[in-house]
């Protein structure tokens, strides 16, 4: 058996490039952005980019099968809206451990819930990716909206243990979402280039039809695609909730885009069939660096999403040439 998936080997040799432009944009930022460099700026840095990450490794399982997620965003803010209100209804003498597993329980429950949503009619009808995801998006952010009249929900000061979630660091030093954003990543990259289940995942994307009549169960990998990438998104969605100290149902919006970008920077094509988890981390840490890069630098807001607009343009025209050749 082989212990890489089809194409991850190849793709795996392309990451040098990222790499390099991290490491560019680090040293221009560090020029130009005083106090970039510091380590505790690149530990920020790596808290921020963990909740964009995480929703950017499931957002790399349904490209490469030659869909898409819209939902992520939305979902995410559901899930924190969900788990937040779970929270306040608990009884204050409750044990704080019992309430993390109460909402973390009741938030991924819902994830896992718009997972099938869009995973079942996307892999057994001719209904297209987008349209789905477009309108699950629309019903998370309604059904968020409908918690709380869509006003923020406070997380009770009682319930340290879900705050830990997104605010503590171990040993004082690593934060805990970084430690999740990893755990997580391990996990996604595992099942994606040492697993059977990558190698359909590829296989779906590269050719369908062959895939087919190779014997891959299609409908059922692209159900577990799209169930893997919604709780991606609950995941995503805990952490924001708790590092907002509050669920806001208008949370998330252009949370998609993002990680839209993360991995399609990260060389996953739309095309389907290439990519890999380590471009993926790399390519949020890159959108991350640019975010947090040109803010420090004093640009102005419009002008930074001119540049990231421009750098999800030159990678996709990057795919384009890559596809040909």
């Amino acid at each position: 058996m082989k212990k890489h998936s089809w194409k991850a080997s190849p793709a795996l040799r392309k990451i040098g490039p990222l790499i390099i432009a991290m490491a560019a944009l680090e040293v221009m930022f560090g020029i130009f952005a005083p106090g970039f460099s510091q380590m505790n700026n690149q530990i920020d840095l790596l808290q921020q980019i963990s909740v964009n990450a995480i929703i950017a490794f499931g957002m790399t399982f349904t490209i490469m099968i030659g869909g898409i997620d819209l939902s992520v965003g939305a979902v995410m803010a559901l899930v924190g809206t969900a788990a937040a209100s779970i929270l306040a209804s608990c009884d204050p003498s409750m044990a704080s451990s019992v309430k993390l597993i109460l909402a973390v329980g009741g938030g991924m429950s819902i994830a896992a819930l718009f997972g099938l949503f869009n995973g079942i009619p996307a892999s057994k009808t001719k209904m297209p990716a987008f349209v789905i995801t477009l309108a699950t998006m629309l019903v998370a952010r309604g059904t968020a909206y409908r918690f709380n009249e869509a006003q923020p929900i406070p997380i009770p000061d009682n319930a340290a243990t879900f705050l830990a979630l997104g605010n503590a660091r171990l040993f004082g030093f690593i934060p805990v979402p970084v430690l999740v954003m990893l755990a997580v990543f391990a996990f996604a990259t595992i099942l994606l280039h040492r697993t059977r289940f990558g190698q359909h995942i590829y296989a779906i994307g590269g050719n369908r039809e062959a895939a087919k009549f190779t014997g891959v169960n299609i409908v059922r990998t692209q159900v577990w695609v799209y169930l893997l990438c919604a709780v991606m998104a609950g995941i995503a969605g805990m952490i924001n909730t708790s590092q907002l100290y509050s669920a806001e149902p208008a949370s998330g919006q252009g949370f998609e885009l993002n990680a839209i970008a993360a991995a399609v920077v990260g060389g996953t094509s739309f095309t389907g069939g290439i990519g890999t988890m380590y471009g993926t981390l790399i390519g949020a840490v890159i959108i991350g660096i640019l975010d947090k890069g040109l803010n420090m630098a004093g640009v102005h807001f419009s002008l930074q999403y001119i540049v990231k607009g421009l750098v999800i343009l030159l990678a996709v025209y990057m795919d384009v040439r890559r596809n040909k050749s």
